[in-house]
C-alpha cells in the first residue's frame, strides 16, 4: 500500500510491502506481456471514462485488488460500467489478467476493465473530482503496529481524496477482517461525517456481506482461519469540505 505525508493527500511518500513473489507461470507471463499493455491505465494525463472506454459510463475504482476476483466479478456483473483497478504486487496483477481474459478462455473476455500495475493513489489523483460512482478498498494491509499506523490507506489524507473523487451519492466500500484496522478506520471515518454517511442501520449491515459484493481471496482465507469479516459502506454526501 501507499503511505502519505501528513497534510497533502496527493503527496506520495513510499510504497510499502511486496512488489513481487513467486515467478509467474508461462501463461501468466504471456498475459502480462500481451494483454496488460492493451488494457493498462495511461501513465500520464487525466483518467476519464471517455479516455479509457471510449464513452461516458459510471466509473468504479479499486485500490489494491489482490488477485482481481472482486473487480472481475463486478465488471462482469455490470458490463455497461467501467472499472479501474490498481495493484503493486505483480503476482496479483497476473492473476487479475487471467480473470479479465476470461479465465484463460473458459469464459468470454471482460472488456470493461483497465489495470494499473503500481501505486493506486497516483492514478486516483488524476481522476477528475466528482467522477467516481464506486470506490473500493477491500482487505488492505492492516499495518497493525501503532508505529506503522501512518502507512495505512485509511487515513485522513487518502479519505479526503476518496471524497473528492466520488460524485455526490457515490459509494465507498471498505472491508477488513482485522479488528485493529477496523477500529482505526471507524475513528478516521468519524472525522469525515461531513463527507460520508455510513450506510448502517443495524449490526447485520456490516457483519454480513451485502449483495453485489463478490468475495475476495483474502476474505475467503480470513473465514477459513475463523476470522470475523466486516463490510463497511459509505455514501458520499453533497457537501464539500472547506480547505
Amino acid at each position: 500500500m501507499t503511505a502519505y505525508k501528513s497534510g497533502d493527500p496527493t503527496t506520495l511518500n513510499r510504497l510499502y510491502g511486496r512488489a513481487k513473489g513467486k515467478p509467474l507461470r508461462a501463461g501468466q507471463q504471456a498475459l502480462f506481456d500481451t494483454l496488460l499493455p492493451r488494457i493498462a491505465v495511461p501513465e500520464e494525463g487525466p483518467i476519464t471514462a471517455e479516455r479509457l472506454f471510449g464513452h461516458e459510463c459510471p466509473l468504479h475504482f479499486e485500490i489494491g485488488f489482490g488477485g482481481g476476483e472482486h473487480m472481475a466479478s463486478r465488471a462482469d456483473m455490470l458490463p455497461d460500467h467501467g472499472f479501474i483497478g490498481c495493484e503493486p504486487f505483480i503476482n496479483g496483477v497476473a492473476q487479475a489478467l487471467v480473470h479479465v481474459s476470461g479465465d484463460n478462455g473458459a469464459h468470454p473476455p471482460i472488456g470493461n476493465v483497465r489495470i494499473h500495475h503500481g501505486d493506486a493513489l497516483e492514478v486516483l489523483s488524476r481522476v477528475p473530482d466528482g467522477t467516481l460512482s464506486f470506490l473500493y478498498l477491500l482487505h488492505p494491509d492492516p499495518w497493525p503496529k501503532a508505529r506503522h499506523a501512518k502507512r495505512r490507506m485509511m487515513n485522513d489524507g487518502p479519505v479526503d481524496m476518496f471524497a473528492a473523487k466520488l460524485k455526490p451519492g457515490g459509494e465507498f466500500r471498505f472491508g477488513t477482517d482485522h479488528p485493529v484496522y477496523l477500529r482505526h478506520a471507524l475513528m478516521v471515518m468519524q472525522r469525515h461525517t461531513d463527507q460520508f454517511d455510513w450506510l448502517c442501520d443495524k449490526p447485520s449491515d456490516f457483519q454480513k456481506r451485502p449483495g453485489g459484493w463478490p468475495e475476495t481471496r483474502y476474505e475467503a482465507k480470513a473465514r477459513r482461519l475463523g476470522h470475523e469479516v466486516w463490510y463497511m459502506k459509505y455514501r458520499r454526501t453533497g457537501a464539500q469540505r472547506q480547505p
